[in-house]
């Protein structure tokens, strides 16, 4: 299992890339989760990624040893607009070069569509899925596909429902613990579903968040307004069940598999994020690596 970092905290702060590798070293991690990044993969948009950067990056690895174990493109994959879906395919496949180009063989990934239009966007979504597959089972690419808040599906077993209906060893499942409560409608129950994934779980994201079902938890202004809130918070600084998850895990065997990832992914509290990021990854590492 590899123990990666989401550096999104870092670029956010204006870093270079030198700098955001150089960091994520100093703070022990070996492996680098890129998230979208204006210079290497944005948000929604095509790729950017010039020479210039990817030798920068590159260079900057060599130096610290550290490696990219996956990247994060995030685009309109699944519509529900017909226009917006097709760009989405050809950013996916320049997203894919670029991954060849920097030696990483894992891409994860949300759904990407609109909860007001399930159907439509499941729809759209295995439009998408069917026409990259070939290409990612051609070029040894793997796909970890995570639902997400405010997605067309934000339900964890219906999403491997989705991801094991492909049937390929290319398309895989990730659980992020800090969209708990949204898998499952506020009920919170990591082992159950982690079980559910089985095999077909190859990554999971670690950092904690509250329960946005309870009353209060979160207030929205206007009521019913059209939108979800979570956070990526330090273990025990939420309310999931890190017990349950880390016990179920082990059962899996997740940390002892070469090909299984756990990223730290915390946003919110920068000023700290050296204290809490050193600390997320020596508990992962002491919960399913016994180091």
């Amino acid at each position: 299992m590899k123990i990666a970092f989401d550096p999104d905290v870092l670029f956010k702060q204006n870093m270079s890339v030198t700098q955001m590798v150089h960091q994520v070293a100093d703070w022990g991690f070996k492996y680098i989760e890129q998230s979208p990044h204006p210079q290497i993969l944005p948000f929604y948009k095509h790729p950017k990624a010039s020479k210039e950067i990817i030798k920068e990056y590159k260079d900057a690895l060599r130096e610290t040893g550290v490696e990219i174990s996956s990247l994060i493109p995030i685009y309109r994959w699944s519509g529900p607009d017909e226009e917006r879906r097709k760009a989405a395919v050809c950013n996916w496949k320049r997203a894919i070069e670029i991954a060849i180009e920097l030696d990483v063989n894992v891409i994860n990934t949300e759904l990407s569509g609109d909860p007001n239009q399930p159907e439509i966007c499941e729809e759209m979504w295995y439009r998408s899925i069917e026409e990259l597959l070939p290409i990612l089972e051609r070029e040894g690419i793997r796909v970890d596909i995570q639902s997400h808040p405010y997605d067309f599906c934000e339900n964890s077993n219906e999403t491997v429902d989705m991801v094991k209906s492909l049937r390929s060893d290319n398309v895989k499942y990730l659980y992020c613990a800090a969209h708990t409560f949204f898998y499952d409608n506020g009920i919170g129950d990591v082992k159950k579903m982690l079980a559910y994934a089985g095999d077909d779980l190859s990554h999971v994201i670690v950092a904690d968040t509250m329960n946005h079902t309870k009353d209060c938890r979160y207030i929205l202004n206007p009521p019913g307004v059209d939108a979800t809130i979570h956070q990526h918070l330090g273990i025990g600084e939420g309310e999931v069940d890190f017990d349950a998850f880390f016990e179920q895990l082990r059962s899996m065997n997740f940390g002892k598999m070469e090909d299984t990832i756990a990223s730290v992914s915390l946003f919110g509290y920068p000023e700290r994020m050296s204290c809490i990021a050193q600390e997320t990854r020596k508990i992962i590492s002491k919960e399913l690596l016994n180091s």
